[in-house]
């Protein structure tokens, strides 16, 4: 089936099964390998990416049902070649280790952030609770999303 998509910012046309999931069209046929599968069962977060708008697990997304739609990936955030707010603060924060679920959080985090005015560490532990990472126990992880915040607010340098 051919589709029609908007992925950062670029309209893509593609050809795929009529059950291919959105990850695999991101991943196989336009090369966006950033979102990362890990658990195809939507339980790790780790294949989040926006769409309209809205982080959503792509894993469980036909691409189908994105025809005609704009998807963003964490190739997308960054703009004029300098990384997106949220991913200088996972940075800063050390908010990473082997990198697998960081995609995912990172898309995860800035959704939070755009639909939150107020983030405290519990409120962020708690939206975040669908994105798992098996290296760390999130403290820098929720530092970070509060520093990203901070920073996307134009708060923090």
């Amino acid at each position: 089936m051919d589709i029609n998509l908007n992925v950062n910012g670029r309209n893509r046309s593609v050809t795929c099964r009529t059950n291919a999931t959105l990850i695999e069209v991101l991943r196989e046929q336009l090369n966006l390998t950033g979102a990362h599968i890990g658990c195809d069962t939507s339980q790790c977060g780790a294949c989040t990416v926006h769409l309209d708008g809205d982080a959503v697990k792509a894993c469980t997304v036909l691409a189908a049902q994105c025809s005609g739609h704009e998807v963003k990936t964490i190739e997308g955030l960054a703009t004029d070649g300098s990384h997106h707010p949220m991913q200088e603060a996972f940075k800063a924060c050390h908010a990473l280790q082997c990198g697998f679920c960081t995609p995912g959080m990172i898309m995860s985090a800035v959704d939070l952030v755009e639909k939150s005015d107020e983030l405290d560490e519990a409120m962020v532990r708690e939206q975040l609770e669908g994105n798992l990472c098996r290296c760390t126990g999130y403290q820098n992880i929720a530092a970070a999303v509060i520093d990203g915040a901070n920073r996307m607010r134009g708060n923090k340098a």
